[in-house]
């Protein structure tokens, strides 16, 4: 299995968590990592030929991000609008994605009980994630059930170090294994 992990991050060098992953991702064999910021550079500016033909190669692609105001950081943006055209991604034939696993590996500040109904952020991360999953119906993709690190940012110093393993699981393993 081809995978491609798409990380959306604006400063990778500081992270504390999507680093980690990222430099972890970076040396699996059949896993391609792409840091979206130095791709795109500060203008977020993607030549969707060549963002497609990565996509193109893989079977499986992953959005890598930190959970900002209930969404991605805009890197992430930028790169769909300008990569998954029509034609391409959708619409006249726009099947290229067809039959590929889109899956988020996310990270959260805030503890997974503050994603809930009752929580502090009033709905769980399913919602706050389902234009992902809606991207992936769209585009004829199966969606992957997302892995999701919260409290990231925890004064419980081996949680991110651990996170790593599960990370690259939740990336190498076939869905059929995995669930």
């Amino acid at each position: 299995m081809q995978t491609v992990v798409l990380t959306a991050h604006p400063a990778l060098e500081t992270s504390t968590v999507n680093r980690q992953w990222f430099d972890a991702l970076s040396q699996i064999d059949g896993v391609t990592t792409r840091d979206l910021t130095a791709v795109g550079g500060a203008e977020m500016r993607f030549d969707p030929i060549a963002e497609q033909t990565v996509l193109q190669a893989a079977d499986r692609v992953v959005l890598q991000f930190p959970f900002y105001w209930y969404s991605s950081p805009p890197v992430l943006k930028a790169w769909l609008d300008q990569v998954l055209l029509p034609g391409f991604a959708y619409g006249p034939g726009g099947d290229k994605m067809h039959g590929k696993e889109l899956g988020v590996a996310v990270s959260t500040g805030g503890p997974a009980e503050s994603y809930a109904a009752s929580g502090m952020n009033s709905f769980p991360m399913q919602v706050f994630l389902s234009p992902f999953e809606q991207t992936a119906k769209m585009l004829g993709m199966r969606y992957l059930p997302p892995f999701v690190l919260h409290s990231a940012m925890s004064r419980d110093p081996a949680q991110v170090p651990d996170s790593v393993p599960a990370v690259v699981n939740y990336v190498t393993t076939p869905l059929s294994i995995a669930a």
